[in-house]
């Protein structure tokens, strides 16, 4: 039985379990905010919210694809089996006992070693291969699950100031994630697609989608020199924003998997721009929230769901184009979430009725778009791959 069961396509390589994990954790997670869930004694209301997006929902889609890339990158067996059973048991137990303030730290420790082991699986085949060029992603993850391990221990005795930066923090981590990822294949999907030249991207330029919000992150993490993490977001918004203007050809606009990537990474770049900008307004205000949805929705929200849609496919064996029945609209979904999303973080202090409606919205729309997915990539991912081979 045990042996069935380890066999089982689900556990062929990261991206099977936890896109469908984080799909249906999305919805769950999003609904409940947007309805009024309150969180718990040790974690409440929109701490919960903000630390179950980025650590639960964005980590582990992050997780899952950079174990599932890394296999490609360096020629070296993926992470399944047994080891993928330990991560996808640690993220859930995350998950599960964040919902009871007694058992808060063992989410704690749970959700730590879930990005420390994942850095260890990746680090394990980039080693092996001697792929040093990504080094930096394996230690990008550890620095990830530091980000949740400091913002835990600003938990007892409670430090808001501390803990919003902390969440910041690791909110700016997964835009260096999105900044790293998007240099690697949004240029190389667009130019596959429309059969064009691809446009070459400097490495210096590549480092530092990556290294400027990691340093940003570091600094938020541990409250240091602020108003450099300010300057940090601002030049790495910039830059992203560069890169996107380069990367756009006329002919992704009638192709809904290379545009949702295209307004994913540029609303992650505004997104971080914005949120550098605020570190010099002081305090949790419009503009920093306006920074935060633009991360959060248009950055995670866009990018999540087109990378999941396109990656799955490939490593499924199923054709890239066009978009799978309902997952255009899906994408259509999510960007009027963000948009929505957006708006509601400016009528913040001036319509406090507008404010609800509007997010509550926005929460409706980014889980629907999540379900589609589900609903369409569930029989896929938990069966074999249509070539037969595994993966």
């Amino acid at each position: 039985m045990l042996q069935k069961i380890m066999n089982h396509p689900i556990w062929a390589m990261a991206f099977r379990p936890f896109y469908l994990l984080a799909a249906a954790y999305g919805v769950i997670s999003i609904l409940l905010w947007g309805f009024g869930y309150t969180g718990t004694s040790a974690l409440p209301a929109q701490y919960w919210h903000a630390h179950e997006m980025i650590w639960g929902y964005s980590g582990a889609v992050v997780v899952a694809f950079l174990l599932t890339a890394v296999a490609t990158w360096t020629g070296q067996p993926p992470v399944r089996g047994k080891f993928l059973m330990v991560l996808v048991g640690l993220w859930l137990l995350a998950r599960l006992t964040i919902f009871f303030g007694t058992a808060i730290n063992v989410s704690y420790i749970a959700g730590t070693l879930f990005y420390w082991l994942a850095a260890v699986g990746m680090g394990i085949s980039v080693v092996k291969s001697q792929n040093s060029r990504n080094y930096i992603a394996v230690f990008a993850l550890f620095i990830f699950g530091l980000t949740h391990a400091v913002f835990h221990a600003y938990l007892e005795p409670f430090h808001p100031i501390e803990l919003h930066n902390g969440l910041l923090a690791g909110l700016v981590m997964v835009s260096g994630f999105i900044g790293l990822i998007g240099n690697r294949i949004i240029p190389f999907f667009t130019a596959r697609r429309l059969n064009v030249e691809q446009v070459a991207t400097p490495m210096w330029a590549m480092l530092a989608a990556l290294v400027l919000p990691m340093m940003m992150a570091t600094l938020l993490m541990f409250q240091a020199a602020l108003w450099l993490a300010g300057v940090l977001g601002l030049v790495g918004g910039v830059l992203g924003l560069v890169q996107s203007v380069r990367w756009f050809h006329k002919g992704v606009l009638p192709e809904s998997m290379l545009w949702i990537l295209h307004a994913g990474y540029a609303a992650a770049s505004l997104g971080l721009l914005v949120l550098g900008v605020a570190q010099f307004s002081g305090g949790y205000n419009q503009l920093a929230s306006l920074g935060v949805h633009l991360i959060a929705v248009g950055g995670i929200g866009l990018l999540t769901i087109g990378m999941m849609t396109r990656t799955a496919l490939g490593h499924t064996a199923r054709p890239l184009y066009p978009a799978p029945k309902g997952l255009t609209l899906a994408f259509w979904l999510m960007v009027a979430a963000t948009v929505l999303r957006s708006v509601s973080a400016l009528l913040m202090t001036v319509n406090a009725t507008a404010y609800v409606h509007s997010y509550r919205t926005a929460a409706v729309l980014f889980a629907a778009s999540l379900l589609i997915f589900f609903w369409r990539y569930a029989p896929w991912l938990t069966q074999p791959r249509l070539d037969g081979k595994q993966g």
